[in-house]
């Protein structure tokens, strides 16, 4: 087993899950077109397996996954003193100053993707020449704060005021500077437009291993190899829900409400695949059965990045559009039986 950037030699750790739990969880993956899957506990690989044709080193999209990055890279911003929280997006996209609902959407809101912006899923499409100035222009359909609204538009805003704050920088030299460069990810593909514009709701390949030092930054509240990137405070931010979607923060989906009578757990796929006004959040969670402080990165096609901080565990799949559940697939892991149904 390979010792990755993980906890201090002698530091407290929960029980590993046990090869037969890891081994039913990757047969349950792969049965549905799972290629990869990659656990990490107390900074050691205890499973890792390549299925369905795959191979340890392939890249493969992650997709939504990819926000998680550019959220952490928000707060490096916080962190520097390039932007707070819970300053007005005005204040920099000045051309929103004379309209009565974009003057009041806060950066927060934003981010955490409560601002009313239609989520403008045409921002994905490569015919686009300028992602940013498309998505400034989307229509306002909710009143700030009111309605959970995912959907590319609202980081291509973000894109532009980071764009407009960072002195002789772009936004992926700066992402590549703060986050990428000190976690080795050097050389990760995106995707950008034609002035340059990094599509920050998607577009990066990485591997199995890759995607999980990342997890492990997580982990370690914002360190990767005794280095802080982040800090904790700030990373702290990221899992944060929402009233109008307690499960998703900034860039993370949390699993708070697991802790709860009445949780609710459900396909957040297919929830995203209703238009956002038909979408219930409602006491949602990614797992019942599950420890509620799991964190996770989702990616469309079931790319999922679980961490685990009370039992120390990082967990990568990657896999084929085929119906998978996140709930089945952790309880499976953790020897917590399956359906909750």
């Amino acid at each position: 087993m390979m010792l990755l950037s993980g906890a201090s030699a002698g530091a407290f750790a929960a029980d590993a899950p046990s090869q037969r739990t890891l081994r039913a969880a990757a047969e349950y993956s792969s049965a549905r077109r799972g290629f990869s899957m990659l656990v990490i506990h107390d900074g050691r690989v205890i499973f890792e397996e390549y299925a369905n044709g795959a191979k340890a080193g392939d890249r493969h999209k992650i997709y939504s996954g990819t926000k998680s990055f550019w959220s952490v890279a928000a707060m490096c911003a916080v962190g520097d003193g390039v932007l707070t929280l819970d300053e007005r997006v005005a204040d920099t996209i000045t051309e929103w100053q004379g309209d009565a609902r974009r003057s009041r959407i806060t950066m927060r809101q934003l981010l955490n993707f409560t601002d009313g912006i239609d989520p403008a899923s045409h921002t994905h499409s490569d015919e686009l020449r300028d992602r940013n100035g498309y998505a400034l222009h989307a229509p306002v359909v909710a009143a700030p704060g009111a309605a959970f609204l995912y959907g590319p538009s609202h980081l291509q805003i973000f894109c532009e005021v980071l764009r407009r704050k960072l002195n002789r920088q772009t936004p992926f030299s700066y992402l590549r500077k703060k986050v990428l460069d000190p976690l080795g990810l050097g050389g990760v593909e995106y995707k950008k437009d034609a002035l340059g514009n990094p599509l920050m709701a998607s577009g990066f390949k990485l591997t199995a291993r890759q995607w999980a030092r990342f997890g492990e930054l997580v982990l370690h509240r914002g360190e990767s190899g005794g280095r802080a990137i982040v800090p904790d405070s700030l990373l702290a931010q990221c899992f944060h829900g929402s009233a109008a979607c307690p499960a998703f923060g900034i860039g993370f989906w949390n699993n708070t409400q697991a802790a709860h009578s009445g949780a609710r757990e459900f396909d957040i796929e297919d929830m995203l695949e209703k238009k956002w006004w038909q979408q219930d959040w409602h006491r949602a969670c990614i797992a019942r059965g599950v420890p509620a402080d799991t964190v996770a990165c989702i990616g469309s096609e079931y790319q999922r990045l679980f961490v685990i901080p009370s039992l120390d565990l990082v967990i990568v799949r990657q896999g084929l559009n085929a119906k998978f559940r996140d709930g089945d697939f952790l309880r499976i892991l953790l020897g917590r039986g399956g359906s909750a149904q």
